[in-house]
């Protein structure tokens, strides 16, 4: 299967069964047991990611680029903490679904700033880059061909969650492979985090933080990169 095939099923498939799925895993009610682990791993990563631009005092003077906003869980509270935020999704039905929660948070459509554009698409240029839990949808060479490219638009800083490759996460995934259905409609590529690193520093970057967010069904490093 080649990267266009790929790019094709993701976009199909958020904009179908994929998106009924998560809207309610992003969403706030019920659902099943792992949906809910899930709902909680990927709240864990956004809330790291949250803690570190908080912790540096000056988010709201930040422009920002969320690419791969999905349902906007990351984009509205950046906005809310006065960052000016660009976000994207390749899936027109996530998009709508963020700006819908947006206007209900935020009671206004001027900040954040949502476009239906997949990674390659994306241009212009930003203090933070911010990419969360999209490279899982990228093989290895076309994963370094797009860390390249979202560095491009980061004046300052790129930040980064993936699904590490290690020999549990291989062998969890090999045994998940025996058992589709109709929820896992994309492939899933899991890259190992020197691979990531390596591609970073190739790049003009450097990583200066970095956590791992783990529960039973939901696994996501987090690394955070400067211009040197």
């Amino acid at each position: 299967m080649n990267t266009v095939d790929d790019k094709t099923i993701v976009k199909d498939y958020f904009n179908a069964t994929g998106f009924d799925r998560w809207q309610r895993i992003y969403g706030d009610g019920e659902v099943n047991k792992v949906q809910l682990d899930i709902r909680t791993g990927h709240q864990q990563t956004v809330d790291t990611v949250l803690s570190w631009l908080n912790a540096d005092g000056n988010l709201a003077d930040l422009s920002i680029c969320d690419a791969g906003c999905g349902v906007g869980s990351l984009s509205i509270p950046l906005a809310q903490a006065g960052a000016k935020v660009n976000a994207s999704d390749i899936s027109e039905k996530m998009v709508s679904e963020a700006q819908a929660r947006a206007k209900d948070s935020l009671g206004q459509a001027t900040n954040p700033i949502f476009t239906v554009q997949d990674l390659e698409a994306l241009s212009g240029s930003y203090h933070t880059v911010i990419c969360l839990d999209v490279l899982i949808h990228y093989p290895q060479d076309k994963a370094a061909q797009m860390i390249a490219h979202l560095a491009s638009l980061a004046d300052s800083r790129l930040i980064l969650s993936f699904a590490p490759k290690t020999v549990a996460l291989s062998l969890l995934k090999k045994i998940g492979s025996f058992f589709p259905g109709s929820s896992k409609a994309t492939r899933a590529y899991l890259h190992r985090e020197a691979d990531v690193v390596k591609i970073l520093e190739n790049n003009g970057f450097c990583v200066q933080r970095s956590a791992m967010t783990r529960t039973r069904f939901y696994f996501s490093r987090i690394l955070e990169a400067t211009r040197r």
